[in-house]
């Protein structure tokens, strides 16, 4: 089987998951079909599976290519019905449907191809064929087209972040090798943007209205392995859950390298946390202004006079600032308009990451969403907006005098 360069490149990778996201007729199939034989040649008695959405899609996808690949001296017994073929060594490839996750139980499993994995129900994975393949400690291949930024994205960033075992590639349509240019030009004719940009470019097209426009996982992700001798830490202190995000300083420059979210919490508890985690360093809070107000223990205790009876330097404006400003405020700091990134986000801050990522306004209006999303991005925004608020450039006039 004659793979293409960024095919073999898929199919060389040791990882033990591997998250391939590419434009249509980029040869999706015809790889899939390499890695089921391959795997199921390599050793005896393997359980190898393909699971499309459906099993129609199984049948009409990959059955035919399947079956035409595979050497007929390899093959003991082929079951059309069941769209299985067992192998002369013992080892089985069968084609599956997620349409019913439930359906796909009691297997234990070497290799699983996921195709279209964006139109998938995320329990298939999750909750069904990942725990399928841990007593095999057998791989996985999740490869299809964007469909917005959902379960497939999350699992594409995983690569994306370098998480143990995992590795992710994203792949154009023209890059695939398989559609001429002058195909992909007509196809950029007909179609809107956002439909090529998901489907030819192979991209995740972000959510409409999205607020942090200047967030790109592949720019603004970045491990953080230095020292924080002083640890700047934005709180909001909504119960449900309580956020907190925590960042070193260089100049003009940010790091996220920590994040504390707590449900069903308090102040004394998160204050308890963060000195667990910290110690008795440098530790400057940025809270929420209504901390001066808000009581939240017995004795008449507001969250600020907490925070500064535990040894924190607190720093917090006497009333907020407006949202925009705060808004904007961490945006400059993603990408200011010369193009410069001067806030970057640590790989294991899964929920700073999504915050980011996926809080929106509210349709046709200019105020964010109270979706769960924004309890850690307002944390992070009464720190980042306290230390680099912005300037309204307002141009100094004359004194106006009676005449």
């Amino acid at each position: 089987m004659q793979l293409t360069p960024p095919q073999s490149d898929i199919f060389v990778c040791p990882a033990r998951f591997r998250v391939v996201v590419a434009g249509r007729r980029f040869g999706k199939t015809f790889l899939s079909t390499a890695e089921l034989l391959n795997r199921a040649l390599a050793k005896p008695d393997q359980n190898v599976w393909y699971v499309a959405p459906t099993y129609k899609a199984a049948k009409e996808i990959a059955w035919d290519m399947l079956t035409s690949q595979i050497p007929m001296e390899y093959v003991g017994k082929t079951n059309e019905t069941s769209l299985s073929i067992t192998l002369k060594n013992g080892s089985t490839i069968a084609l599956k449907g997620a349409e019913k996750p439930d359906n796909l139980r009691g297997r234990s499993l070497d290799f699983v191809v996921l195709d279209e994995f964006a139109d998938m129900r995320p329990q298939a994975w999750y909750e069904v064929l990942r725990p399928s393949l841990s007593d095999r400690e057998g791989a996985c291949l999740f490869i299809g087209t964007p469909k917005g930024r959902n379960h497939f994205y999350d699992l594409y960033g995983k690569g994306v972040d370098k998480d143990e075992g995992w590795h992710s590639y994203q792949y154009t349509t023209i890059e695939g090798g398989n559609v001429p240019p002058d195909e992909i030009t007509s196809a950029k004719s007909d179609l809107d943007e956002r439909t090529f940009q998901q489907e030819y470019e192979a991209a995740f097209v972000s959510y409409s209205g999205i607020i942090y426009h200047g967030f790109k996982r592949e720019q603004s992700v970045s491990r953080h392995d230095g020292e924080h001798p002083v640890i700047h830490v934005g709180m909001d202190f909504n119960l449900d859950p309580m956020s907190a995000v925590l960042m070193t300083r260089r100049g003009d420059t940010l790091h996220v390298f920590d994040e504390i979210v707590m449900f069903g919490s308090n102040t004394d508890e998160m204050v308890a946390e963060i000195r667990t985690r910290y110690g008795n360093g440098t530790i400057v809070i940025y809270p929420d202004p209504a901390s001066r107000q808000r009581k939240t223990s017995a004795g008449g205790r507001t969250d600020l006079s907490i925070l500064q009876n535990a040894g924190f330097d607190v720093k917090v404006r006497s009333s907020h600032a407006a949202v925009r400003d705060r808004i904007n405020s961490v945006n400059s700091r993603l990408l200011s308009k010369d193009g410069q990134r001067r806030l970057f986000v640590d790989p294991k801050c899964k929920k700073v990451i999504e915050s980011l990522e996926r809080h929106t306004y509210k349709e046709g209006t200019s105020q964010p969403e109270k979706d769960g999303f924004d309890h850690m991005n307002d944390a992070l925004g009464y720190a980042v907006e306290y230390l680099f608020p912005i300037r309204k450039a307002n141009k100094p006039q004359a004194p106006q005098r009676w005449t």
